[in-house]
């Protein structure tokens, strides 16, 4: 982590495929760490007046892509934020390094196994999965892996409640802030 930030004032980051939990992970880890969370979809969803896949259908994934840089450049540049990012994030240089160099980021991840018992909870809220076979959806999850492994730390979520996994996680920060004090 290269930022004159203290670790401690960091931003932490969550990052993961679509419906891995990072929202609701996120948001018990804020509380607990009594931060202000930012979910960038919800951001963007606001200012647009519309859902994820409206915007996706009225104005392209470009204009979306565009504005989440826009959020999660402004967010970045905060302190004390806990911030869930779009699956489809981190498939930006920019929005990586960004986060990378201001925040701690939050792999969630779990097994294709276990993220495709979710589908049928994800599939018309995602347009990314939108018109797409089971095979298709099987190679973006693992392209999309790729990506998500520039990460400070992994987290493995396939089991457990996320209350489990927030605590894991703040174990985690308080062994690293203890650490770096």
């Amino acid at each position: 982590m290269t930022n004159h930030v203290p670790l401690r004032e960091q931003n932490i980051i969550f990052i993961g495929f679509m419906g891995v939990g990072k929202t609701t992970i996120g948001q018990k880890v804020s509380e607990r760490l009594n931060r202000t969370f930012i979910d960038i979809d919800e951001e963007i969803s606001r200012e647009f007046g519309m859902s994820i896949p409206e915007i996706f259908k009225e104005y392209g994934e470009k204009t979306f892509r565009e504005k989440e840089k826009e959020y999660v450049e402004y967010y970045t540049n905060q302190k004390f934020q806990v911030i869930s990012m779009g699956g489809g994030a981190f498939l930006q240089d920019e929005i990586r390094d960004m986060c990378l160099k201001s925040s701690i980021v939050f792999f969630l991840d779990m097994t294709w196994e276990s993220w495709k018992e979710r589908i049928d909870i994800l599939i018309d809220s995602r347009p990314v999965l939108q018109n797409r076979s089971m095979e298709e959806i099987e190679a973006l999850f693992y392209e999309r892996k790729d990506i998500y492994s520039a990460h400070h730390f992994r987290m493995e979520i396939d089991s457990g409640s996320s209350e489990e996994a927030a605590d894991n996680i703040i174990g985690l920060l308080e062994l690293e802030w203890n650490r770096n004090e």
